[in-house]
């Protein structure tokens, strides 16, 4: 019988060629609109849906402390491979609920979600952001990219606005304080990306 899908459906059987996909891109291309808004001082930094490490070794190469997640055994082993770095930390955990990382004490001042949003459904995104709000300190800042465009064969994805993005958050205290749009850095011309940042407001 087939059990329900999954949001990583698809990602174990290709991971060497998507390993090769991610690391083909510069994290300071990915997220060029945002990175003003990247701390310079060491932050507490926390990858969701990490995948080889791209984003994590870099931020850990600025000087942040990460966690990286990733729930697909065959993309985490690959980004230990290529990121051996002392400033990562792995771990195997997913959303929506992200139960190992919330029932250990650390809580984070960044939060990267790049291209992973689009993979939960309505209520678990509801769930994810609540995860979002337990995970992130007061002033604390959680940047999102979302992917806009036709699902590929053997994916779990949906499509996710961020209109509805910034609603959901307010209601966990976020507020947005970036947003921009722009086109696909692997020349898919269907495709495009959201760039969002949400910060957490400061405890009264």
């Amino acid at each position: 019988m087939t059990g329900r899908a999954r949001s990583t459906d698809g990602y174990a059987a290709e991971a060497a060629t998507l390993a090769v996909r991610y690391e083909s891109i510069r994290f300071e291309d990915v997220h060029a609109d945002i990175l003003h808004l990247v701390p310079a001082a060491p932050k507490r930094v926390i990858d969701i849906g990490a995948g080889t490490g791209r984003d994590a070794a870099a931020l850990a190469g600025r000087g942040h402390r990460v966690l990286a997640v990733e729930p697909t055994a065959e993309l985490r082993a690959a980004g230990e491979r290529l990121h051996p770095e002392a400033g990562i930390t792995w771990l195997d955990d997913g959303l929506p609920d992200l139960a190992r990382v919330r029932a250990a004490p650390d809580r984070f001042d960044l939060a990267f979600l790049t291209a992973v949003w689009m993979h939960l459904d309505r209520a678990e995104r509801q769930v994810a952001m609540r995860a979002l709000d337990d995970l992130v300190v007061p002033g604390g800042r959680v940047f999102m990219t979302l992917r806009h465009g036709p699902v590929p064969p053997g994916r779990r994805m949906f499509q996710v606005t961020a209109g509805e993005t910034v609603t959901l958050a307010a209601a966990s205290g976020f507020a947005p304080v970036h947003e921009s749009r722009r086109g696909d850095m692997l020349d898919r011309d269907a495709v495009t990306w959201t760039m969002l940042v949400l910060e957490k407001a400061e405890a009264a």
